[in-house]
């Protein structure tokens, strides 16, 4: 009787067990640091994007094709702060204890929020100027702890467009404007007053803090200057085209860092696709992922392929003659 007894115990206790995980709900899933699906691990990453606009968006597409390319399943969250530095903390919060396997973080913002709040989950950045002065790694070869990712300053970049702003175009006075808030942008505009000063070129500045503030702020550049060179700058690249009505209407020739702004109105960039750089970073998170590398193994990565693109619709405006010795392109 007792041997029976504890037999059925044994049964009973089996069946409850294979209700309970027949029960489980998808919600314990997604919270887990990585579930099963037909047998093949899904991934959790978590997604922070300071704010909407054409160039990040594209590097996201770039990492999300990358990781599509290596095969491999992923769950995203994805996260938007809308150029708001406290949703940016909230974000970051967020994805440090949602279970995520690894955080790409899309632009300097994201990454330094969600880098301070954890040394143990894989973060892979881009969108970022300078990961060293942004605190995210000790150096570009060996970046150390949990952080890694792709750049978008090309070393030559800076110092093409100087040199096309003052000999091409005989600017001298040059304006620029950021958000100084940005350290992202502070670091880009420092690279640049270095470079044209040792050119003899004058950079005059005007500062904003949000994208509501960007027209006033070129207006505020009219008399001032010859010409206009707009970095990477996600304030003002989201609002780029308050700038290009000021520069239209007033015949100021400008440079841009990227070529999606190129697109938007910018004469020309000395630049690279984003979505190149992005599906760089996302090879880096495949080979985190896979158990391949780690962060501080993997150097931190310059775009590739730099390239000269006008807009031809701005060339023609400004009267500006397009020579051989160029090697440009137009924007499509």
């Amino acid at each position: 009787m007792g041997k029976t007894k504890k037999k059925f115990g044994m049964v009973l206790s089996a069946a409850v067990l294979l209700l309970a995980a027949c029960g489980t709900d998808d919600s314990a899933a997604t919270k887990s640091t990585s579930a099963k699906s037909d047998d093949k691990e899904v991934f959790k990453i978590g997604v922070t994007q300071i704010v909407e606009h054409p160039s990040l968006n594209a590097a996201y597409e770039g990492f999300q094709k990358a990781i599509e390319d290596a095969g491999l399943e992923v769950e995203y969250q994805y996260e938007n702060a809308q150029n708001d530095n406290s949703l940016n903390s909230t974000i970051a919060n967020n994805l440090v204890n949602s279970g995520a396997d690894l955080i790409f973080a899309n632009s300097t913002p994201s990454a330094q929020a969600v880098a301070a709040l954890t040394e143990d989950i894989p973060i892979v950045f881009t969108s970022v100027t300078n990961a060293v002065d942004a605190e995210l790694v000790d150096s570009m070869e060996s970046p150390g702890g949990n952080v890694t990712g792709t750049v978008d300053t090309q070393p030559d970049a800076i110092p093409n467009t100087i040199a096309f702003l003052k000999n091409e175009l005989g600017a001298k006075n040059v304006g620029m404007v950021f958000n100084a808030g940005e350290q992202n942008s502070r670091s880009s505009v420092d690279a640049v007053k270095e470079e044209m000063a040792k050119v003899g070129l004058n950079v005059v500045e005007a500062s904003v803090s949000t994208s509501a503030e960007v027209k006033q702020a070129t207006e505020s550049l009219i008399g001032k200057v010859d010409s206009l060179y707009i970095i990477t700058d996600n304030t003002v690249v989201s609002a780029l085209e308050s700038v290009v009505d000021v520069a239209n209407e007033h015949k100021l020739p400008m440079m841009v860092g990227e070529f999606d702004s190129v697109k938007r109105g910018g004469l020309g960039a000395y630049g690279f696709e984003f979505y190149d750089i992005g599906y760089e970073a996302g090879e880096m998170a495949v080979k985190i992922l896979k158990g391949e590398s780690k962060p501080a193994d993997l150097a931190v990565q310059y775009p590739q392929n730099l390239k000269f693109v006008l807009n031809k619709d701005t060339v023609d405006a400004l009267g500006i003659e397009v020579k051989d010795e160029w090697e440009s392109e137009f924007a499509e």
